[in-house]
């Protein structure tokens, strides 16, 4: 039977299985209270613990006991100096005494349970209906990199990958199997008949014995020829095949228009939905990198500071930050060992015409080497109200809807408000049967 012991340590000195215990059997109530967390504070500031108040019915459990009204009861209070047990106590009337202003209806009450969520108990509830689309979930499974590694021996190969131990072992075992004449009993037998050739005159038993030794060394010669020191059959090279290595690596590209158009409540809504995507993705990889890409009718990669404060005047070329982008992949980034992400926010204005290359560098060369490409355009309330259908909108949206009608990693969504961000990200990244479910 196999015994597992559990070696983690316990959070703050507490029973960690107990706590796991008890955030299961509440989970519905930790959950409403993690999603009106979420609601009540900015999405920059998700990424830490968080104190969340649970109702004590929701974590009440059913127990029997006397009813408050009603019934006959025997019992002496505490602290009494006028009644003995036995005594008979009139019932006051309906409303009056009873508790104060204060009080409740029993006269008793309890506050509502405070209880702390580590950072990484508030993001598995944060995150647990998100999921990878399946597209992505199967090109993460793909293989993109290999590794050679060792697999055991082959009977042929190159020259380099000769196993020299491996060789002489079976060589060394055929000859034993074989019976193959020793050197050195060779040796011995041309010693012997050295010594009685060098006899002048050799009595008859030692010329019987070196015939006799002339038909052994004989023997031994041809038995050596016939069976070689080292055979092909004895040839081993180490087998050496390449071996699927999954990349555990991902960077994420946040691209973004920063120009006059730009304000800074687009900005603001660009940044929260950059930084809800970069947590997703950090619960699912070992090293992310981000790459800030802002362009206006130039592209330039900067820092996260100069990205989202500094300000910038000027017109809008998008396919600039997406060629700033193809730029860096190719000196930095191959797709053999990176999982590629791309998070793009514009308000879709663009230079007349530039659209169509867009769709066109996007359909040539970046998606196929990105796993996801979110596309978010963020408009005015009132613009969003409008707009009733995806198949209406300015230049860049109608390109961008070619691409994601091929591409099926492709998402693109229009964001008006804080409270939208994440309901879009919830769809970009619903489970598949919440996604049907829902459709």
């Amino acid at each position: 039977m196999a015994h597992f012991v559990d070696r983690r340590q316990n959070p703050k000195d507490k029973s960690l299985g107990n706590r796991r215990r008890f955030i299961r059997r509440v989970r519905a109530v930790v959950k409403a209270a993690v999603d009106e967390s979420v609601r009540r504070r900015g999405i920059a500031d998700v990424d830490r613990e968080e104190q969340v108040t649970i109702p004590t019915e929701g974590i009440s459990e059913p127990s029997f006991h006397h009813a408050q009204k009603g019934g006959h009861r025997e019992r002496v209070l505490t602290g009494n100096k006028t009644f003995r047990t036995g005594d008979h106590i009139r019932k006051p009337l309906d409303g009056a005494g009873g508790a104060g202003k204060a009080g409740s209806a029993d006269g008793e009450g309890e506050d509502n349970f405070l209880f702390v969520l580590t950072r990484d108990e508030f993001l598995d509830i944060f995150f647990e209906d998100l999921e990878l689309p399946d597209l992505v979930k199967r090109s993460l499974k793909e293989i993109r990199s290999t590794k050679p590694q060792r697999m055991g021996y082959s009977v042929t190969g190159s020259p380099a990958n000769l196993s020299v131990m491996r060789t002489m072992r079976n060589a060394f075992g055929r000859r034993i199997a074989l019976k193959r004449p020793k050197t050195r009993e060779t040796r011995e037998l041309l010693r012997r008949a050295a010594e009685l050739e060098a006899l002048a005159t050799p009595t008859k038993a030692q010329r019987a014995e070196l015939d006799a030794l002339f038909q052994n060394i004989d023997r031994a010669l041809r038995r050596r020829r016939e069976i070689p020191f080292v055979d092909p059959l004895d040839v081993r090279y180490k087998h050496i095949v390449p071996f699927p290595e999954p990349s555990s690596n991902a960077v994420m590209f946040c691209l973004m228009d920063v120009s006059a158009s730009m304000g800074e409540r687009e900005k603001d809504l660009a940044k929260r939905f950059f930084v809800l995507l970069h947590m997703f993705l950090r619960r699912r990889y070992d090293k992310i990198d981000l790459v800030f890409i802002r362009h206006t009718q130039t592209a330039s990669e900067v820092d996260e500071v100069a990205f989202f404060h500094s300000r910038e005047t000027g017109g809008t070329v998008v396919s600039t930050a997406l060629a700033q982008m193809q730029k860096v992949i190719d000196e930095r980034y191959p797709a053999s060992e990176w999982n590629i992400y791309a998070a793009q926010a514009s308000d879709g204005e663009n230079y007349g015409g530039d659209s169509a290359k867009c769709a066109e560098m996007l359909n040539g060369w970046l998606m196929r080497r990105c796993q996801y490409f979110a596309y978010i355009e963020i408009v005015e309330e009132k613009e969003a109200q409008l707009m009733h259908s995806e198949a209406n909108g300015m230049e860049l949206w109608r390109a961008y809807r070619t691409v994601a009608e091929t591409w099926p990693n492709f998402a693109m969504k229009r964001i008006a408000s804080p409270a939208n961000i994440y309901p879009v990200f919830r769809e970009l990244f619903a489970k598949k049967s919440e996604a049907q479910g829902n459709g």
